[in-house]
């Protein structure tokens, strides 16, 4: 009798269903890691071409239609063919790696030699580059499809009141519509919050990797001085500018980070790179109880004072309690000696972008060929008012740095801050310095010179630092984050600590204001 029970159940497939329940898995777009995706991939549960179809329906309805996040300024209209020829690849040869087939979006200032390249300018709408930026040609090599080019601030022009770019206008933040996403790489933060890709790459030359990260309540690294090359992408500084992965997890950032780091001929600050990097994968390092027996240090110099950063410290103030909770060993209380805030702003921030500002600018125009919208600064300055007034007078002002005493001094400042935090986290034996990246929830659209709400010191001093989320204020849903600071090249053990920090406190909720489409959770 039992012998025929059994036979039946094997002959209808109930045998099996305890254990396909035991083996399902579940799929989320909005939660999915890049390791979840290659899962599903691997599985037959899902493909590039349909993966690429989810995020496409997403932006069709949320970021012209719906609330309108007015983040896309291109969209790449052979993502879908891409897709299903990286589908017929990986059937054939197997996928180039983890990124293979995955959607990723770019802040419009990297090159792309099959969409233009505006920086935010009116007059380069439909600037057509020739070649890719180094980072974007690595990520066609890995297979990634680059789904769009998004808003960013202006990088030359002066858009209107509120607005992020004269080419798009103004981009909302998911969270609350009524709030910016934070320049300047505020249409990368509110799509990847949006989850109008997997991944994105915003760039820094202050805080404009780490603001919009902060602000849309995503993960993002501002790497270690010279790590990521930036050739092919419009910048300010050859001393600060860096090129930073953004996406929803730490695992996203140190998987898209695997791809783009390491030395290009194009840009020799990246020659310190070869022998500082892990041999592996980033992901490697990441471990759950990461936290366990690692010395943080809070770095107090970094915590502003006052009733309107009451809110955003108690969230910082509970991360760090979580950190020692998931066992860190916290060292309180440390400081530099000094007013470092007041370091900072001095000498207009230490930040040499104002003096470097028409020689990168310069390298970036003669890279787009003779037939450039605008081949020199020449051009750019004929432009006239509708030109930034600091470029203009920059370019009167600086021919050469090489004697320069304010250009030298700042770079001498740089220096010694970034020696004296190392310093520090030798002293104590830190494998990290935690603070606040600020304690104020994302301004209004209209807000004007909002004093004390950020800090540049990882782009000051070119030490890499991990952003990652740790709460809302209850008013305006406003997201507030943690910086995680590091000795260079010490991206695999802020990767640790931040991987190990998110997966005990998962604090980062999804925006009520971009639901969840159909098809876009399914059991496999």
């Amino acid at each position: 009798m039992l012998r025929s029970f059994r036979f039946c159940l094997l002959a209808s497939g109930l045998w099996l269903l305890p254990q396909l329940q035991l083996r399902a898995a579940q799929f989320d777009l909005s939660t999915a890691t890049v390791a979840d995706i290659n899962a599903a991939f691997e599985s037959g549960a899902l493909t590039s071409e349909k993966l690429t179809q989810l995020y496409l329906a997403r932006i069709e309805a949320y970021d012209k239609a719906g609330p309108k996040i007015n983040a896309v300024i291109t969209l790449n209209t052979e993502a879908l063919a891409t897709a299903r020829a990286l589908d017929a690849e990986r059937k054939t040869k197997g996928p180039r790696s983890p990124l293979h087939g995955v959607p990723v979006v770019l802040k419009d200032l990297y090159d792309t030699k099959d969409m233009p390249t505006s920086a935010g300018f009116l007059p380069l709408k439909n600037s057509q580059p020739t070649l890719d930026a180094t980072v974007v040609k690595r990520l066609r090599e890995a297979g990634a499809i680059i789904l769009a080019k998004v808003n960013m601030d202006d990088w030359f022009g002066v858009p209107k009141p509120g607005d992020q770019s004269t080419v798009l206008g103004r981009t909302l933040n998911p969270y609350n519509a009524e709030l910016t996403p934070g320049g300047s790489s505020g249409g990368t933060g509110a799509s990847v919050a949006a989850v109008f890709a997997q991944l994105g790459l915003g760039s820094e030359t202050g805080v404009s990797i780490r603001n919009p990260t902060s602000n849309n309540s995503i993960v993002g690294l501002a790497p270690t001085r010279g790590l990521i090359p930036r050739a092919g992408q419009v910048m300010t500084s050859f001393t600060q500018e860096r090129c930073g992965p953004m996406a929803r997890s730490v695992y996203d950032v140190a998987a898209l980070t695997d791809i783009v780091a390491g030395f290009d001929a194009e840009d020799l600050l990246t020659i310190t790179a070869p022998g500082r990097m892990p041999k592996g994968s980033y992901t490697q390092f990441l471990e759950k109880d990461g936290l366990k027996g690692a010395r943080i240090g809070v770095l107090r110099d970094l915590f502003r004072k006052g009733d309107k950063h009451v809110e955003g410290t108690a969230l910082i103030e509970t991360a760090i309690t979580d950190m020692k909770a998931s066992g860190a060993i916290v060292l309180d209380d440390l400081s530099l000696g000094y007013d470092v805030f007041k370091f900072l702003d001095s000498h207009g921030g230490m930040r040499t972008n104002f003096h470097e500002a028409q020689f990168s600018y310069d390298l970036y125009f003669r890279r787009l060929g003779p037939n450039a919208v605008i081949k020199n600064m020449d051009d750019l300055v004929a432009f006239g008012d509708l030109v930034k007034p600091s470029i203009r007078k920059g370019y009167a002002e600086f021919r050469s740095l090489t004697h320069h005493a304010d250009y030298l001094a700042r770079r001498d400042m740089q220096e010694s801050l970034s020696a004296q935090l190392v310093a520090l986290m030798d002293k104590y034996k830190l494998d990290a310095l935690v603070y606040p990246f600020k304690t104020l929830p994302p301004e209004p659209h209209l807000e004007k010179g909002l004093a004390g709400k950020d800090n540049a010191v990882s782009s000051i001093t070119g030490l890499p630092a991990l952003i990652v989320p740790t709460g809302y204020t209850k008013k305006e849903n406003g997201p507030i984050a943690m910086e995680i600071l590091g000795r260079p090249w010490s991206e695999p053990v802020l990767f640790r600590l931040g991987y190990a920090y998110e997966q005990a406190t998962h604090r980062r909720q999804h925006p009520a204001m971009v639901p969840a489409l159909s098809g876009e959770k399914f059991t496999y």
